[in-house]
Parts: C-alpha cells; structure tokens; sequence
C-alpha cells in the first residue's frame, strides 16, 4: 500500500513533532506510511506525489490572506512551493484534506476569497453539515452537528468556483467545503484533541491568538469539549483512499 505524505509548516520543532503524533494518531497510520516534508526547513524538497495515496497539509502560524509585502522570504517560499504542488494534485483530482491553514491554501489556489472577516479564537465550536455532506463519502453517516477544535485569524469568506459547502459553523460559514472528487479542506482541526491542543496554546501564546494571561483557563476551557467525532474524518480519508 502507498503511504500517504504530510505537508508541515510549523517552524517551531515541537509544534512540529506534536503535529506528526496528532495525524498518525487519528489517522491510524502506522509510521511507515505516514512520510512528512516540513517546508519550512527545505521548500525545495523533491517530492514524488505519485508515491502518495493522497496528501495532508497541517496547520501554520502563516497567513494565505497576509499581504505579499508583511510576508517573511520563508512564507513566500513555501507558499510558492505549495501552489507549485497544488497545480498537480488538483489537476489530478489527487485525494487532499487541508487542516486550518490548508482551508486557505486550497481556497486561494482555486479562486476563493480568504480574508480575516470569520476569524475564530482558540475554542470548541459546534460544527453543521449541510445537506451535501449526507451524500458526500467523507462525511456521510457523520453526526449532523458536533464539535471540533478551532483557532485561527483568517478563513474562507467566499468559496472557490465549482467548490461544494459540506460544513458551517455560526460562527465562521465555511467550516469544510470540497473540490471536484476528492480534494477536501476543513477550517478546524480534525487531527486535534485536548491535550494536542493545550501544548499548541503553549507553543503560540504570544502570537496573537489570545491574551496570554488567559493561557491556563483556556486550556481548561478546551478540555471540557468532546471532539471525537472530528477524528472521524481523518480516519475515514485514510480508509477512502488507503
């Protein structure tokens, strides 16, 4: 069996390794067929898609809707490398789920509109499939409603051409949408539980995402949400395309 690649680009190394454990974790992936290239240590890395059954792009501290000219050299570099291998995974329907970052990545590639009008802070929200979702593999026989992780200072405020809503929350409209088959994108983290979640509160608590000081409560504050029915679909791409 192919083994499936994660795109990272986490520039802090726990943030990183953290990140690995939470995929492999509700993924189910054995190791061996989990590879990871994280692009912000060689956006130039040689990578062979057609080795992969289908490819993860985790979350970032990088903004697609940043301007050009508030981009380090490093986020330029990797974005240009994502858009590069975006052309051949899209124009090959290749399976692709995006976490957070990946929304936005995804939605920018294909036409849509990603600025900072549904931000969310880090939370739990109560997350809704729309009718499109019952009849979609990924997310058919999911809960109608459940809950799942977010935090982030951008989203999709406006889909890409051709794309399908699978998911909203009140908060923020475009919680999941896809594109043609199989590419998939979600603005929550799938790959996420509380404990994933507290050390990245750590990891980012003077980046803007929430007043520092409050670090503690809102550790407390996460671990009070039930999220299990989130991993679902990480395992279920991996059985979908696996």
């Amino acid at each position: 069996m192919k083994p499936f690649l994660l795109l990272s680009t986490r520039d802090h190394d726990g943030a990183a390794a953290g990140e690995l454990d939470s995929f492999l974790a509700f993924t189910g992936l054995p190791p061996e067929r989990l590879d990871r290239v994280r692009l912000v240590l060689d956006p130039d890395a040689d990578i062979e898609l057609g080795r992969y059954a289908g490819v993860l792009l985790g979350g970032s501290p990088f903004n697609s809707s940043d301007p050009l000219e508030d981009k380090s050299a490093l986020q330029v570099a990797v974005e240009a490398r994502l858009r590069q291998l975006l052309d051949t995974v899209v124009a090959a329907d290749m399976p692709f789920l995006g976490a957070c970052y990946g929304v936005g990545t995804l939605g920018v590639f294909a036409g849509g509109v990603v600025d900072r009008t549904y931000a969310e802070p880090i939370s739990a929200v109560r997350v809704s499939l729309t009718d499109d979702a019952t009849t979609d593999p990924l997310c058919a026989g999911l809960p109608t409603a459940f809950d799942a992780y977010v935090g982030h200072k951008e989203a999709v405020r406006e889909l890409p051409p051709g794309a399908v809503l699978l998911a909203s929350s009140p908060t923020c409209p475009v919680q999941m949408f896809r594109l043609k088959q199989n590419l998939y994108a979600t603005q929550f983290h799938p790959e996420l539980d509380a404990a994933a979640l507290a050390q990245r509160i750590e990891v980012y608590k003077y980046e803007g995402y929430f007043p520092p000081e409050t670090a503690e409560e809102l550790k407390a504050e996460v671990a009070a949400a039930d999220v299990e029915a989130s991993h679902a679909i990480l395992r279920r791409f991996v059985e979908l395309y696996g």
